[in-house]
C-alpha cells in the first residue's frame, strides 16, 4: 500500500483534538472589523470543531492526524 500524501492546505487550517474531532478557526475575522460588534469580534477569535458532516472530509484530507 502507498503512502497518502497529506493535503497540506487542511494542514494548516484543522488541527486533531484528543477525542478524534477536529478544531478550526472562524472566518470573518481578518477585515472590515469596525462593521462588527466588539462581542461578535470576540466570539469570532475563538476556535471551534468541525461539523459532524464534514468531519469524514477533513479526517480524509489529514490521513495521519
Amino acid at each position: 500500500m502507498p503512502k497518502l500524501k497529506t493535503h497540506t492546505g487542511a494542514a494548516k487550517r484543522f488541527t486533531k483534538t484528543a477525542s478524534g474531532l477536529f478544531k478550526r478557526g472562524q472566518s470573518k475575522t481578518r477585515h472590515i472589523l469596525t462593521s462588527k460588534a466588539t462581542k461578535s469580534k470576540r466570539h469570532l477569535g475563538q476556535s471551534v470543531l468541525v461539523s459532524k458532516a464534514d468531519t469524514p472530509k477533513v479526517a480524509r484530507m489529514l490521513p495521519y492526524a
